[in-house]
């Protein structure tokens, strides 16, 4: 995420020469408006009964100034990965601009002013999930593990209907050539079992060869890229086969975690938060409707729709308005969760499939797995483990349990 102050408070607009300017229709800064309330009458939608209500975002990120005027009364008690005794509710990013309480700003802020920032969803509930990512206040100790995958599964255990994360790790072809580890898959699974909707950035890589980006590769995930204002890819903004859809993601005015300080930023960051706040006022709007049939109604009203991914702007670009207003039918495509149903369902066989435990007598079977620890890293591992059944004469079982190679992947803000 790129960001730029704006003000300390309104009063440092006006002694930095920025006067009062006359009133815009959309909300915003002046010179950086949120353009998509106009573009997709985001008020409108508002008066119609859509504004987030009963929709619980879990923000997976670097925590969220839950004290600001502008958040208050949005966010849940969530859970801080990096402090057995955070609840979330405080912003660990070292920079003022807060990246985790501008995400939930642009979902859910409800500011007031002459230069409100408000978020597209204002009566959803966000539960701050932090995570120990780079440039945030945590100690560097041996303590801190692959909390990704955790924080994940923790979202879809609370009730979280969209797991929003603005973060990415760029995939060290060196290292793994799989595109998603098997552990971050498993959790996504298990999110989307539970029926939630993830979201991830695509990556800030555009102009420095894409690199694969975990978790937005990873299937059944909406990985989302940027455009700016007139509808133009941000050049920055990754290029990939696997991208979803595009959002807006330039010159995106948020709330700092300092109070009364207001910035503008660029990001596949913003874009994604605006895609999960987008989502939670689709859902309020049709609370009835399964995860999958919300992302297949996104899907069916995006703005300059392809038939197969783009790598630059994937099937399209939101709009929120249209995915309210339209009509979609009920079993409109959605190759998101296509592309990760046979993985879904042999999850579920197997989940079915009796246990079968050694006799109480018998020694301890080998194997195991362990869990390495990196300090302000997430670290991720596969793992395998083979089930040999053989029958001669009478039954026998033995279960092998195989170390797999770990590796490390440094976890960033998109």
């Amino acid at each position: 995420m790129r960001v730029r102050l704006v003000a300390a408070a309104l009063a440092a607009l006006v002694v930095t020469g920025v006067a009062a300017t006359p009133a815009i229709a959309a909300p915003g800064l002046p010179g950086h408006p949120e353009w998509w309330f106009d573009a997709w009458n985001v008020q409108g939608l508002w008066d119609g009964g859509a504004r987030g209500q009963g929709i619980v975002i879990a923000e997976i990120d670097t925590g969220i100034n839950a004290d600001l005027p502008e958040l208050s009364g949005n966010i849940g008690s969530g859970a801080d990965f990096g402090a057995s005794d955070g609840d979330g509710r405080t912003d660990r990013d070292i920079d003022e601009s807060g990246h985790g309480t501008a995400m939930a700003s642009i979902m859910v802020s409800h500011a007031s002013g002459p230069y409100s920032i408000l978020g597209i969803a204002p009566e959803a509930r966000v539960l701050p999930v932090a995570v120990p990512l780079v440039g945030t206040t945590y100690a560097v100790s041996s303590r801190f593990g692959d909390y990704l995958e955790k924080a994940i599964r923790w979202s879809a255990d609370h009730d979280a209907k969209i797991i929003s994360m603005s973060l990415g790790s760029d995939r060290d072809p060196n290292i793994t050539k799989k595109s998603c580890t098997s552990t971050e898959q498993a959790a996504i699974d298990y999110a989307i079992g539970k029926g939630a909707i993830v979201v991830a950035a695509s990556g800030n890589g555009g102009d420095k060869g894409s690199p694969v980006t975990e978790p937005g590769v990873c299937l059944g995930v909406i990985s989302v890229g940027a455009i700016d204002q007139a509808g133009a890819v941000a050049p920055w903004s990754s290029r990939h086969p696997y991208l979803t859809v595009t959002a807006p993601g330039v010159n995106i005015p948020t709330v700092g975690r300092i109070a009364g300080q207001l910035y503008y930023g660029d990001g596949t960051s913003q874009a994604t938060a605006l895609t999960s706040g987008g989502l939670a006022v689709l859902w309020s709007k049709y609370p009835q409707l399964t995860s999958r049939q919300v992302v297949a109604r996104l899907l069916a009203t995006l703005d300059g729709a392809h038939s197969t991914r783009d790598p630059s702007v994937g099937y399209g670009t939101i709009n929120i308005g249209n995915a309210v207003n339209a009509s979609v039918p009920a079993d409109a495509p959605n190759p998101v969760y296509d592309a990760v149903d046979p993985f879904l369902a042999k999850e579920k066989i197997a989940a079915s499939t009796p246990t079968i435990k050694p006799a109480a007598d018998k020694s301890e079977l080998p194997g195991g797995f362990a869990v390495r620890a990196a300090p302000n890293t997430f670290t991720s591992g596969d793992g395998l483990v083979g089930i040999v059944v053989a029958a001669i004469g009478v039954l026998a079982f033995a279960v092998l349990a195989v170390l797999a190679r770990r590796r490390r992947a440094r976890q960033t803000r998109a």
